[in-house]
Parts: C-alpha cells; structure tokens; sequence
C-alpha cells in the first residue's frame, strides 16, 4: 500500500479528515482502477431502477412458495419465518446500499469485499454469487413453464414452450440494458398490480365479501391453529412446532432472494447515488406490505392443512390465494393469477440472468475471471458475459427428462444456500467498510444513502445468515442421506475452496482500516450525478412517489 495527496473540496465526502488531505492508494496489481476498460454505459433510468428494487425478482417463490411455508408452518409459524429472514434481506440491502452510494461502479460488493475485506473473499463470493443466480434462470423458466401446464397440460408440448421461454429472456438481455429496464418495468407493474390485488380479494374472502358470503376471520388460526408441526417429533408438540419454523425459512430466502440486484445495477443506472439511495428506502415498506402482510392474508384464508396446499402442481392451483377463491366460489380469477404468476417467473428469470452477467463482467474487469468476459458492445453491452450466462437457461430443459430432473434439483438446492453467502458477505463487507470510513475519518453520514442502525444492521444480518448455512438442512439429522447432506452442505466447502484458492495463489491478506482505499477508480457525485428538478404539479409529484 502506498500514500498519496490529493485535495478536495471541503464539501467533498471524499475529504479524509482522519490525515488531512491524505489517502490511501491501493497498488495497482489490485486492479481497483478499471475506469478505462469499464465500458458499460448508464442507461437505465430513475423509473426502471424504482420499479426493478419493488418488484424485479418477485417470482414463484412468493406467489406459490406461501402455500408451502404455511403448510409448512402454519399462518404464524410462516409470519415469524418471513419476517426473520426479511428482516436479514433488509439488513443486507441497506448494507449494500451504503456501499453502493459511495462506489457505484461495475462488479459491485465482490469487488467491495475484495477492495475492504480481502482480494481472497472477493473472488470467493463472486464466483459462488455467479453460481447462484445463474442457476436461479433455469429454475424460474422451469417454473414458468409449469404454470404453463394450467391450460396445457400435454406433457409433449413442454420442450417447445421451455424453448420459447428461454429464447425471450436471452433475448431481452441481449438487446441491451435498455430493454431490460423496459421490460423489468412492465412486468414489475404487473406484479405489484396482482400481488395487490391478491391481498385486498384475499381481505374481502376472509371478510366475508366473496359469492359465498362466509365470514371467515381469525376462525383458521383456532382451528387447526397458528402453529404447524414439522412431523420429526410428534411426541415433542412444541419443538416440532419450532422445528416447524425453521423448516420454512429456506423456502421464505428463496422469495427475498435477488433484492439487492437494485446495487448490482448500479454502474449502469442514471444518478446512480440519488436513485439507489430512494429505491434502498423504500425496501422497508416493500417487504411490509407485499411479503408479510401478504402471508398475513394468506394464514386468514385458508388452513394449513388444507389438502390442496399438499398438492405440489407448480401452477396457480396451489397458489393458497386460488384455493381460497375456489373454496367461495369465485371463478374467474384463478386463470388470470397463473398467467400473471407466469409473467412473474419470466421477469424473475430475467432479473436473475441480468444479475450473473453483471457479477460474471466484474469479475473479469479486476482478473479474477477471464479476461474474455470484459468485451462490450459499442452501446455498453457485455456482450460475452451475457452469452455465457444464457447457456445456463438451456438447463431449464434437464427438467423435462425425469432422469435429468433429480440432477436439476440438486443444483436448485446448492443455489439457494449460495444466496445466504450472498448475504452473509454483504454484511461482513459492510462491517469493514464502516471501521475502515471511521478510521480514516471520512464522514459517512454525507453519502446520499446511509442508515443510523448500522453497523448492529450488518452484525444481525451475518449472524443470522451463519445459523441459516449451518441450519438449512437440518431435516436430514431425522432420516440421513449421503445425497441430502451433500445439496445441504457442500457450499460450505466449495465457498471456502474458493477463498483458500485465491489467497494461496495470489498470497492475498486481510485489509486493516488503515489500508483500505476509499477513492482509487470511485468516481466523484459531481461525475455521477446529473442536475435533480423536482417534480410540478400534481401527476409529476404522483410519478415522482410511485417511481
């Protein structure tokens, strides 16, 4: 590491206060400056950006997935588990987003937990991040393909409509940054429309509004009751119950799973600070309103040991929203849930290839991947990162081969348990981050985006993604399989070969705070950020809200 001056404005929050106008450069071996070979270009706009943090990954894990979780655990059994791992998701993002308003650049917290934790864990989490959310593609495809099955359930058409599938969420990324945010935008529109829709239809069922008339109420939590077992000691009610809980929590991460692709975005986003500063706020309500109080819904309507919420069809039959309609004589609705619901597996899809392509081209900026994954289009595309990670979505069709499908799960599983390292490391970066600021003196309260609980943010948010690594497959203890030990826990030894790999071969260290660099390749607000009108009149200040 190495000393160099450089003067600012005192207005800067780039002024290190700490050593006066004095601050610390990383060698260049580190790769911390690719400004010049960085050819993304900001293109999406204040809208796209507001839109994909509200809705960009909601896909079958919330609409489906809340049936299994309150089968699973029943109404207040699956409201204590999402709200436990919501509140990790929150912790995560406004971890993230600090981050993000003092660095918007491309390859986003692997390169941060790189730059401030240690070069070794920023290639680890990197390529298990890549991993993740470029096997979440083919599963969400599958699963848009699944809801297809509703109207069509010719077991000869699936390859064909998987196909299709995936040649429009290639499609959409190839084109350009652009198209993305256009298309994540309608289809974001059309998922907080039906989740809406849902939870005030799911209210006028259990008030007693529906054809039917029945008044349902609080009547599902007496009878059978607000806690569901996990069946592994029915002698023992009160720890099945408990084990009942953490039996969900996977299936609820796999909803949250993908908030923070907001950040990821980042280098491509217009006025990244100001615009990820206001999508990072307003997670909060996000959370509040579509995820808890819609499981809330859900627990009202329908009982957790309803037989239809056993039936695992992967189409909106059973969604609990669609058995409720069915049980008081609604009938129209249910097909417009599956199409919607289908839309929302496409756009999570889309989402999630967008993501590893952007994870996949910052690694390569910095050498960590091969160099090959940096070229760009001349419209900022990288065009080489995105192809490779539409071949991933090909795997969507491993699904249709019987054979083919127990392999395709095992990857499912592998990637869910990848997101809580996503997580984890999000957290632990954040940590740094914030001893490394204080330490060199530089005020993080003048970053457009920064939150009074950290760091205690970031320490709940990592612990409670390490219990969540070590107790994801904890039903295996009760009836043990090499197969269900190994898709429970072999991240654990992949993440940390990773990260002995790199610090062996590249003999990389920890950062101390006095180490850390805060500015080499960061561009200033006054280079980001563009001139803020605010809004007139009554529509632009409605727009201005919702977007």
């Amino acid at each position: 590491m190495s000393s160099e001056e450089h003067k600012y404005d005192a207005s800067s929050i780039e002024k290190n206060q700490h050593d006066g106008d004095v601050h610390v450069v990383a060698d260049r071996k580190h790769q911390f400056d690719v400004a010049s070979i960085d050819l993304v270009q900001r293109r999406l706009k204040q809208r796209h950006v507001q839109m994909i943090a509200i809705a960009g990954t909601l896909g079958t894990g919330l609409f489906l997935g809340s049936g299994n979780a309150l089968s699973g655990a029943g109404p207040l059994g699956a409201l204590i588990a999402y709200a436990l791992v919501g509140s990790v998701a929150y912790s995560s993002l406004c971890s993230i987003g600090e981050m993000t308003s003092h660095a918007p650049i491309s390859g986003t917290f692997p390169h941060f937990a790189a730059r401030w934790v240690d070069p070794a864990l920023g290639f680890a989490v990197g390529w298990n991040y890549f991993y993740t959310n470029v096997m979440t593609v083919p599963v969400e495809i599958s699963g848009a393909q699944i809801l297809i099955t509703y109207w069509d359930s010719n077991p000869n058409h699936a390859g064909i409509y998987t196909a299709i599938i995936i040649v429009f969420a290639c499609a959409t990324n190839i084109f350009g940054v652009r198209y993305f945010g256009e298309a994540e935008f309608v289809f974001s529109l059309i998922k907080l429309t039906m989740i809406t829709g849902l939870i005030i239809v799911g209210l006028i069922i259990d008030l007693g509004g529906a054809p039917n008339h029945h008044r349902l109420g609080f009547q599902y939590w007496k009878n059978p009751g607000v806690f569901a077992g996990a069946g592994l000691e029915p002698t023992h009610i009160g720890l099945d119950r408990f084990l009942g809980v953490l039996s969900v929590i996977v299936q609820a991460s796999f909803s949250f799973q993908g908030m923070e692709i907001v950040a990821i975005a980042a280098s491509e986003t217009e006025n990244p600070r100001r615009n990820i500063a206001k999508a990072v706020r307003r997670v909060f309500y996000r959370i509040l309103i579509f995820y808890m109080l819609g499981i809330f819904i859900t627990g009202l309507i329908v009982p957790y040991n309803d037989p239809s919420l056993l039936q695992s069809t992967g189409t909106a039959a059973e969604s609990p929203y669609v058995i409720a309609m069915t049980r008081a004589g609604i009938k129209v609705l249910p097909s417009i849930i599956n199409a919607g619901v289908m839309t929302s597996a496409f756009s999570a899809a889309n989402s999630f290839l967008f993501c590893s392509s952007r994870i996949l081209y910052g690694l390569s900026l910095r050498g960590q991947a091969p160099k090959i994954f940096a070229t760009c289009t001349s419209k900022g595309l990288p065009i080489v990162a995105v192809a490779c990670s539409s071949l991933f979505a090909l795997l969507a069709l491993m699904n249709i081969s019987s054979g083919a499908e127990t392999v395709f799960n095992w990857f499912v599983n592998l990637s869910t348990v990848g997101g809580f390292f996503g997580w984890g490391s999000i957290n632990l970066t954040y940590y740094y981050f914030y001893r490394g600021m204080k330490y060199q003196g530089i005020d993080r309260t003048k970053l457009h985006y920064y939150n009074r609980l950290q760091p205690w943010l970031s320490i709940w948010g990592l612990t409670w993604c390490i219990i969540f690594i070590l107790i994801n497959g904890f039903k295996i203890f009760w009836n043990f399989t090499a197969s269900g030990f190994l898709t429970s826990y072999i991240n654990i030894p992949l993440f940390l070969g990773l990260y002995v790999y790199w610090k062996v071969v590249k003999k990389t260290k920890v950062w101390q705070p006095d180490e850390m660099d805060f500015f080499t390749g960061i561009p200033t607000p006054e280079e980001t950020e563009g001139p803020y009108y605010p809004p007139e009149g009554f529509w632009q200040k409605v727009a201005d809200t919702l977007f």
